[in-house]
């Protein structure tokens, strides 16, 4: 079995620092003229069409440009476009594509019917010259370099790094402008948990199935985690806002069962003081991923996060342990993570 070291995926979790000190620090042309575009055509309602990993850059795209841009932002579907052929009305609307590769024919559809309906269009790609860069008025760049691993890594927080950009910019605050900068020269801060991650995933070997919980900005973590854990470790890994677990899912709980627990500074530490109270109540087994000491001091089983930073860019220092603890219990698993079974490193859906 490859030595970690020498695998594609640890060298692209550790490329992410000087990828997202990039986008968060230098100029980026493209993003300032997006921005200036969504102004001067008053465009208040975003439509995003992207699958897998993208689609959870998505989810953190409803939140922030929802919270911070007063913007109405709809995940699309994309068979509505491919299969039925009954697209929704996206005039007055960006209608962006969110696409590692840029080549899936279902996403590169969507963009196809917002232009042909005039709507602006907007790619976020690591592939500029693709079907997908190509057709956009558009296209952000990461950037990232060639990823050749198969699971998305640097890809990821290189997309929500440029959505968190593009808030700014639509709303350019000095506070904010600040936080994007202090994060950006912190970021290699996140590895600290690294040696503490690589020792934990061995009480996890034989994990059968868990839970990854979170609510808000790292609702978009808990999925993200989620696949890494499926596509990594081959572990049925569910994802849940907090506030949906309540409703039905809770009933899985049961003595034993793992439930990871996202919960950075914010709004949300007492809801999730709350939870791990009644997740003990029922014996599970809580992981706590947090920077909050009172939080860590809830669970014996922890991830320590770095110096808090802002709720709303969290999830760019919450998902890179969640990718470490997936590598490293692949590895611990006896399982080849640069190239999972059954799976491609492009994939087209229609």
């Amino acid at each position: 079995m490859i030595s970690i070291l020498k695998s594609y995926l640890y060298q692209e979790i550790h490329q992410q620092p000087d990828v997202i000190n990039r986008i968060l620090t230098q100029p980026q042309d493209a993003i300032s003229e997006l921005a200036q575009q969504i102004r001067a055509r008053g465009i208040e309602h975003i439509y995003i069409a992207a699958r897998g990993t993208s689609d959870n850059a998505a989810r953190y795209a409803q939140y922030l440009l929802g919270a911070h841009n007063q913007m109405v932002i709809s995940l699309a579907s994309p068979s509505l476009f491919t299969l039925y052929r009954q697209p929704p009305n996206l005039t007055n609307t960006l209608v962006v594509g969110i696409s590692q590769s840029g080549q899936s024919p279902d996403i590169v559809s969507v963009l196809e019917e917002g232009k042909k309906q005039g709507a602006l269009t907007a790619a976020i790609t690591n592939t500029a010259d693709s079907a997908l860069g190509n057709i956009a008025d558009i296209t952000l760049d990461l950037q990232a370099g060639e990823e050749r691993s198969l699971a998305a890594t640097k890809t990821f927080t290189a997309q929500i790094a440029s959505l968190a950009r593009l808030s700014v910019e639509l709303n350019p605050t000095e506070e904010l402008r600040r936080d994007l900068a202090e994060l950006a020269n912190g970021f290699d801060q996140v590895f600290q948990s690294e040696e503490p991650i690589s020792q934990l995933v061995e009480r996890y070997r034989y994990m059968a199935q868990c839970v990854v919980i979170s609510r808000g900005f790292n609702f978009a973590t808990a999925c993200e985690f989620a696949i890494k854990m499926k596509e990594l470790t081959y572990i049925p890994t569910d994802p849940y806002s907090s506030a949906d677990f309540h409703h039905g899912p809770f009933a899985l709980i049961d003595r034993g069962y793992p439930a990871f627990l996202i919960a950075p500074s914010g709004l949300l530490v007492s809801e999730f003081k709350a939870l791990v109270e009644k997740l003990q109540q029922r014996a599970a087994e809580v992981i706590m991923i947090s920077d909050h000491p009172d939080l860590l001091a809830l669970t014996e089983h922890t991830i320590v996060l770095p110096n808090t930073v802002p709720e709303w860019l969290s999830p760019l220092t919450t998902i890179v342990p969640g990718q470490l603890f997936a590598m490293y219990l692949a590895h611990t698993r006896g399982i080849d993570f640069d190239k999972p079974r059954g799976l491609n490193k492009v994939t087209e859906t229609w």
